[in-house]
């Protein structure tokens, strides 16, 4: 296997075992995994009570992210959102209540039983403005210029290749599109070597993008008006952040 392979493989299974914590979740029994975090720079604290009741417990429970996508976002009703990277699926669920029945909700994953557990968590939620697809964010299986919002949370970091990434948001994208994405984000000052020593891959850590070199891919992509907002510390020099940026309009037909 690849270097990039590896990488992949091994976010796929740790992130396949959370979901089979959950699945058989029960009011008795909370199974969600506690090695990303505290409990206070992951998962479900970073949503508010309101938002944990808009959505099946299963879902919330499965919140391993360091945001909250769909409330950076500005969703409005009638857009076309699609969250990289879904997980069990809150995400999706809030977004599909924030676009509303003439919007749409998709969500991307690769992990079979994350997906399994997002569709079960969809259903009960009674959501009909909702998909959950299969396949891997460095190629999305969605048309060029098919989505108005790309949300994340927490997951660009854990690809091997977020220029591949960065480049098939903006493909996806229509023109005037956004992103409001969540995501860890490193100081300028430390190296790759640094964010290696501070944590892992699979746990958000060793993968993530400098400030820099994430305004720069987005630029190279060609993505305008980016910006990086930190929100809270999740390891030394290394913070949960806001990304956002803006995929240029079509000029005008002469």
């Amino acid at each position: 296997m690849t270097e990039k392979s590896e990488i992949t493989e091994s976010v796929r299974e740790r992130y396949a075992a959370a979901a089979l914590q959950l699945t058989d979740v029960s009011s008795t029994s909370c199974c969600v995994p506690t090695d990303l975090g505290n409990g206070t720079v992951f998962g479900s604290v970073l949503y508010t009570e309101g938002e944990n009741s808009q959505v099946p417990e299963e879902a919330f429970l499965a919140s391993l992210g360091c945001g909250n996508p769909p409330a950076v976002a500005d969703l409005r009703a009638g857009e076309s959102v699609l969250d990289l990277g879904s997980g069990g699926g809150i995400d999706v669920l809030l977004s599909a209540r924030r676009v509303g029945p003439t919007g749409f909700a998709y969500g991307l994953d690769m992990t079979d039983e994350m997906l399994t557990l997002a569709r079960a968590n969809a259903a009960k939620a009674g959501a009909t403005n909702v998909e959950f697809i299969k396949g891997q964010i460095e190629a999305i299986p969605l048309a060029d210029d098919s989505i108005d919002v790309i949300i994340s949370n927490c997951v660009i970091n854990l690809s091997a290749d977020k220029n591949a990434v960065i480049s098939e948001m903006f493909r996806v994208l229509k023109p005037g599109g956004r992103l409001g994405i969540s995501d860890v984000v490193a100081e300028d000052q430390l190296s790759a070597e640094d964010r290696v020593a501070r944590g892992s891959y699979t746990g958000c850590i060793a993968g993530a993008l400098s400030n820099r070199e994430y305004l720069e891919a987005l630029a190279a992509a060609g993505f305008v008006d980016a910006s990086v907002e930190y929100t809270h510390e999740v390891a030394r020099e290394m913070h949960g952040a806001i990304v956002k940026a803006l995929k240029p309009a079509l000029a005008a037909r002469i």
